[in-house]
């Protein structure tokens, strides 16, 4: 049987994080393990909270320490707590959540509402080991319209490339095109070598044997979609779920942003299966610059 991921509701949040100084408490305790180590002293030692700043003193010393500096919160005039109330909704949702939406539930400016939204997504551009076993590579075409043959006539639209490991893990990004000169190197930088590799006919994929995979083909063109185990089926459902996102959620993505929405939609997929709720998986990818 599955392990369920444990529920995460608002009032769990507003039990932990009531106030700023539970927010701060926590990226202390996050940051710094095993204690405060002082540049001063030259070792661990005993801090206090400054309540009229957001620091810590050292007991010995007076040296300040400053949680937030390095940090996405660092030079923020919004409340510690808006943030991480910010993490939470937008960890809520399979699907994300505008920073519209954000300026709604927050009671901020829309302007500030961007400014959190894209810091809290440049977190979650997380870099794992390479995918093993079996693993799909697809692209894709997102906003604009598409006119013509594949890889040409995209009118405004961009192309996204994505490597997805069966059960695992999926690798998405934002390519210039569809040439065997930008697709294999992004197949090479994300897969161990050994893996059976799945595609459909693009002739880009030709060389994929070269690089030392196997290579299983299935012909969209001739409208097949499965035969045994071949098929492209994984990825293409992390497709529709990016789609029905963007449309949905944001309705349109400019090209300049694109990869921090990929990023975010790759970080939910990626931890799907944890085993802590997706809040404390985003929170956790706070650390200083």
């Amino acid at each position: 049987m599955k392990n369920r991921i444990p529920k995460y509701t608002i009032k769990d949040f507003k039990r932990d994080f009531p106030n700023d100084a539970a927010c701060l408490d926590w990226l202390r305790e996050y940051l710094y393990p095993k204690g405060i180590f002082c540049k001063i002293c030259q070792e661990v030692t005993k801090h206090h909270r400054i309540f009229s700043r957001q620091s810590f003193s050292c007991d010995w010393c007076g040296h300040h320490v400053h949680p937030m500096a390095g940090t996405i919160f660092e030079k923020s005039s919004t409340p510690l707590r808006y943030w991480f109330h910010a993490v939470y909704l937008m960890a809520s949702t399979r699907c994300g959540i505008s920073a519209k939406q954000l300026e709604r539930e927050l009671g901020v400016t829309y302007k500030t509402a961007w400014r959190m939204f894209n810091r809290i997504r440049s977190l979650l551009d997380e870099q794992g080991g390479k995918l093993r076993g079996y693993v799909e590579m697809d692209e894709t075409y997102v906003g604009g319209r598409r006119r013509g043959k594949r890889g040409r006539g995209a009118e405004g639209k961009s192309i996204v490339a994505g490597v997805v490991e069966r059960g695992g893990r999926i690798v998405a990004r934002k390519v210039i095109n569809v040439k065997a000169s930008t697709l294999l190197p992004m197949l090479k930088n994300s897969v161990a070598p050994g893996a059976t590799v799945y595609t459909d006919e693009l002739g880009s994929y030709n060389r994929v044997k070269r690089l030392g995979y196997r290579h299983r083909t299935i012909h969209h063109a001739a409208h097949v979609y499965v035969v045994g185990d071949i098929h492209t089926n994984t990825v293409d459902g992390f497709w529709s779920l990016l789609k029905r996102g963007i449309n949905g959620v944001y309705h349109s993505v400019s090209a300049k942003h694109l990869q921090s929405y990929l990023d975010e939609y790759s970080f939910r997929y990626n931890h799907r299966s944890d085993t802590k709720p997706m809040f404390k998986n985003f929170l956790h990818q706070v650390s200083k610059g």
